[in-house]
């Protein structure tokens, strides 16, 4: 293997750029060519492809977004984009490819490893849904982003004496509110996982006033309902003047975490490593501290389990 491609596809995490940087950098240290392909596979389509070197990766580990941009391509999608992606791999002399990104990402790297083209997955989203891995980059930073928006918006609820429903990203997995809501100390977590009453949430909003508590905090996943509806209810239930604040992309930006960035770099190393060692059409993932290379196909597979115990957690210490 002389030449390795890398692309990051999908939306963005803060951590793609520590994983690029790994990559780039192992692949000099190891005598390769690294090749990036900008805007992910609409960009391979494309050709807007350029070579990298120590410097193009200089300074970027504490960066958020992607240096190579991204986008999602459904000409990738289509049999001619396909083909075109793949003469374009063969023009520009690329042995193996380590593509970043979600879910889908993983789809399109699959779908090249089946026509031949040796590649590398790694999980790179805020929504940490992939169920193989323990963790997504991105995800912790994420988290962080939203803990702290949750202790500014409790300054300001206190003040007005007011509850706040707080929407974070997750439209299929509730895992940024969950560990955002606990870390954060919000009295109700609402997830799609697990169907909520909102008479409880109620409840627990009249019990906190009743003993002089001043805010109440409600995290809520996108993928749930309408904030607005939900806050609506909540203060015809309650009387409890009740606002709404949407995070938004908000969450998919800033310097990625230590976690993060180690995290990253680990997975930038092993993607490379893999390749050299002609160990195509795997994803990497984290279980229990360790770095894992699973076939993209199972990793696709595995059913993303919700954390129950953790959640029932919230529940206790929210009382």
């Amino acid at each position: 293997m002389k030449t390795i491609g890398i692309l990051t596809s999908g939306g963005d995490a803060p951590g793609m750029n520590a994983a690029i940087r790994a990559v780039v950098r192992t692949g000099i240290y190891n005598d390769i060519k690294i090749l990036g392909i900008k805007q992910g596979y609409s960009g391979l389509i494309n050709g807007d492809i350029q070579e990298m070197n120590l410097s193009s990766v200089a300074d970027i580990i504490h960066r958020g977004g992607t240096m190579l941009r991204s986008s999602r391509s459904e000409e990738f999608q289509t049999e001619k984009g396909f083909k075109k992606a793949i003469d374009v791999l063969n023009i520009f002399g690329i042995d193996g490819l380590v593509v970043l990104g979600g879910d889908g990402t993983l789809r399109g790297a699959k779908k090249l490893y089946d026509a031949g083209i040796p590649t590398i997955g790694i999980p790179c989203t805020i929504d940490n849904d992939m169920g193989y891995t323990d963790y997504t980059i991105g995800f912790f930073t994420a988290v962080e982003t939203v803990v702290d928006a949750i202790s500014k918006i409790r300054d300001t609820s206190t003040s007005h004496g007011r509850a706040n429903i707080i929407e974070v990203m997750g439209r299929h997995c509730g895992d940024i509110a969950l560990y955002s809501g606990l870390a954060g100390g919000a009295e109700s977590i609402i997830v799609p996982e697990v169907e909520f009453n909102m008479d409880e949430v109620a409840k627990k909003a009249i019990n906190g006033r009743n003993r002089g508590k001043l805010h109440h905090i409600i995290v809520l996943a996108e993928g749930v309902g309408n904030a607005y509806d939900v806050a609506k209810d909540l203060g015809e239930k309650t009387g409890i003047d009740t606002r709404v604040t949407i995070l938004g992309h908000i969450q998919r930006g800033g310097t990625p975490t230590t976690f993060d960035r180690v995290l990253a770099s680990e997975m930038g190393r092993t993607a490379v490593e893999l390749l050299l060692n002609e160990e195509g059409g795997k994803s990497l993932g984290t279980k229990c501290n360790n770095i894992i290379a699973l076939d993209i196909e199972e990793a696709l597979n595995t059913k993303k389990e919700f954390d129950v115990k953790m959640y029932e957690t919230t529940n206790l210490l929210s009382i």
